[in-house]
C-alpha cells in the first residue's frame, strides 16, 4: 500500500502509458451464440465475429505489451454486456486516483459497479462516485493538459455529472472546458468528445472539425495544438479514434490510411491494427478499449 500512495496516476492523454486497464472479448464477447443474442441490443453495426475479435485482440495486446509495463484485465461479471470490452468508459482517471462513472447508455450502467469492485480489489484508490440523476463516460473526458479538462456535454454526459465532475477536480484543474456535443446521427449513436478529438502529444491532436464547436477548435489552436483533420469516410471507421502510447507514438484502426500518413508526416510513429470485430462493429477505437491508469509524468 505505501507504494500505492506514492503513485502519481493518469492526467494526460498523452505521457507514456504505463499501466492500462482492458478487457478480453473472451470476457465480454463471450461466445458467437452471446454476440448473436445481444449486438442488436446494443446497437452494433453488425453481429462481431468471435474468433475474429480474439484474433484481432491479440493483435492490440501484442503492441500494447510492447510500449506498457502493466496490462490487468477486467473478470467476466454477470451483469456486464458485449460493451464491457470498452473499458475506457465506467471509469476516469485523475492524478490522484479513479472516479466512477455511470453510462448515459443505460444498458452500460452496471459495468460501473463491476469496475468499482475490480479497483477495490486491486488496491486502486477512487476519489469519487458520481451520484444521483448525474451520467457521464469516460469518452467525453479529455485531459487537454495535466490541469486542463474538457468535457463533452451530449447524450452519454449531462449537466449534473459535468457539475459533480467540476467539484470532483476542483483541486486538479486550472481550466474546466465544457464542450457542447452536437446531435449528429441521434440518440442511440454513440458520439463522445473523443469521437472528434484523440491527443497524440501535447501540442498535436487528431480532429474530426465538422463535429466540433468553434470555439473548441479555435481555444486548441490558440493553446498552440496542430490539428491534424480527420477526412469524413475515415471518420466513419474510427480514424479520428488514436490511442497515443506516448508522445507522436499511436495506435490506430487499419484502413485510416489518409490519417495515419499525416501523423507519418509530422514525425509520429503508428501502429495499426485490424479492428472491424472489436472496433468498427462496436464504434469503439483503441481509446475506447483501453483505460489508462499511469501515465508517467
Amino acid at each position: 500500500m505505501d507504494k500505492l500512495k506514492t503513485t502519481t496516476y493518469c492526467n494526460s492523454m498523452v505521457n507514456q502509458l504505463k499501466h492500462v486497464v482492458m478487457k478480453h472479448p473472451r470476457d465480454s464477447f463471450i461466445s458467437q451464440d452471446h454476440l448473436n443474442e445481444q449486438w442488436k441490443t446494443y446497437n452494433y453495426i453488425e453481429e462481431p465475429n468471435y474468433q475474429e475479435a480474439l484474433n484481432e485482440y491479440e493483435e492490440v495486446r501484442a503492441i500494447l505489451e510492447k510500449h506498457v509495463d502493466r496490462i490487468d484485465y477486467l473478470p467476466v461479471h454477470n451483469q456486464t454486456g458485449i460493451d464491457s470490452i470498452y473499458a475506457h468508459d465506467p471509469v476516469k482517471f485523475t492524478r490522484d486516483g479513479a472516479i466512477i462513472l455511470k453510462s448515459g447508455k443505460e444498458r452500460r450502467q452496471p459495468e460501473a459497479e463491476a469496475y468499482k469492485e475490480f479497483l477495490q480489489q486491486q488496491q486502486i484508490p477512487i476519489i469519487g462516485e458520481l451520484t444521483g440523476d448525474a451520467v457521464a463516460d469516460g469518452g467525453d473526458i479529455v485531459w487537454l493538459d495535466e490541469r486542463t479538462l474538457a468535457v463533452g456535454h451530449g447524450y452519454r454526459t449531462n449537466d449534473e455529472a459535468i457539475r459533480q465532475l467540476r467539484e470532483m477536480t476542483a483541486d486538479m484543474v486550472n481550466e474546466f472546458i465544457v464542450v457542447p456535443l452536437p446531435h449528429d446521427q441521434g440518440e442511440e449513436a454513440c458520439l463522445h468528445l473523443m469521437s472528434i478529438i484523440s491527443m497524440v502529444d501535447h501540442d498535436l491532436a487528431v480532429v474530426y472539425s465538422p463535429l466540433m464547436p468553434v470555439f473548441f477548435r479555435q481555444r486548441l489552436l490558440a493553446r498552440g495544438i496542430e490539428l491534424i483533420e480527420v477526412p469524413a469516410q475515415e471518420y466513419e471507421t474510427l480514424g479520428c479514434n488514436v490511442l497515443a502510447l506516448a508522445p507522436r507514438i499511436c495506435l490506430i484502426v487499419d484502413g485510416n490510411d489518409a490519417t495515419k500518413q499525416k501523423l507519418e508526416d509530422v514525425g509520429a510513429t503508428v501502429y495499426a491494427y485490424k479492428g472491424q470485430e472489436i472496433s468498427y462493429k462496436g464504434t469503439g477505437g483503441p481509446t475506447c478499449l483501453t483505460c489508462p491508469v499511469v501515465r508517467s509524468n
